[in-house]
């Protein structure tokens, strides 16, 4: 089913774990990708990579967190590929550390790349969305917004996205522009494979489920958000955790 089929999709940070995971789905549903990450050689293999399954994929480097990259970005993919039909926000870091430990660098890092990166990316794509009076803006929160030991900085961002997504949903559904949030709970990918045993053990013991989710869990959830399907769905945040988070 190709249900995304000709539209144009940016994803951030695609160029590894989750990102990549939701940009493949896409993919497979027959949107037009871009895939934008920090890191260019990461970008252009896995383009290279995309385009050799027959997708229809560009690479593009840029730093999210420099609102003069994001609109050269939109400029580019405006002028290149089509005008942006969906935007994925998933880039982030994390800087974890205790509160009474934490640095201002550590706090502002995760600040300007998680939050203020989702806010220049959303803003850039609602301007030339309501031009189109249609578009799909999906913002990856975490199940880490409620409150996480030793995250702090990540936790404040992704409760700032949260309220990004809501207000830009009051804000724009007039224009019949969507925008939600996805709270991941525990996804298998590059990053959490790098904890030990005994911790990835602890973490799975938490989801009824009783297993780690898959990229392709958040990302089958993306692509129907991205869809005509969820057209009359904006302004929610939905856990996609195996329970985790209830």
């Amino acid at each position: 089913m190709n249900r995304l089929s000709n539209k144009v999709a940016i994803v951030t940070g695609a160029a590894r774990g989750l990102g990549r995971g939701i940009a493949q789905k896409l993919s497979e549903e027959g949107a037009r990708v871009v895939i934008v990450d920090l890191n260019d050689e990461a970008c252009k293999e896995v383009e290279q990579e995309f385009s050799n399954q027959g997708y229809s994929v560009t690479s593009y480097a840029a730093n999210i967190a420099n609102q003069d990259e994001i609109k050269n970005l939109f400029n580019y993919v405006t002028e290149e590929i089509g005008a942006v039909d969906i935007l994925v926000n998933n880039a982030g870091i994390n800087r974890d550390s205790t509160l009474h430990k934490m640095s201002k660098d550590q706090w502002q890092q995760v600040i300007d790349v998680n939050l203020t990166g989702t806010f220049y990316c959303t803003q850039e794509a609602a301007v030339r969305m309501k031009e189109n009076k249609s578009g799909r803006i999906i913002s990856i929160s975490s199940a880490s917004w409620l409150g996480n030991f030793g995250q702090a900085n990540y936790a404040a961002s992704k409760a700032g996205v949260v309220g990004l997504t809501k207000t830009a949903a009051k804000e724009l559904a007039k224009h019949n522009i969507t925008c939600n949030a996805i709270c991941p709970g525990f996804i298998d990918t590059d990053m959490t494979r790098g904890v030990p045993d005994k911790v990835w053990d602890q973490m799975v013991s938490k989801i009824p489920m009783g297993r780690a989710g898959s990229p392709s869990d958040v990302g089958n959830m993306i692509s129907f958000l991205a869809s005509d399907e969820a057209s009359y769905i904006t302004g929610e945040v939905i856990n996609v955790g195996g329970g985790m988070v209830l």
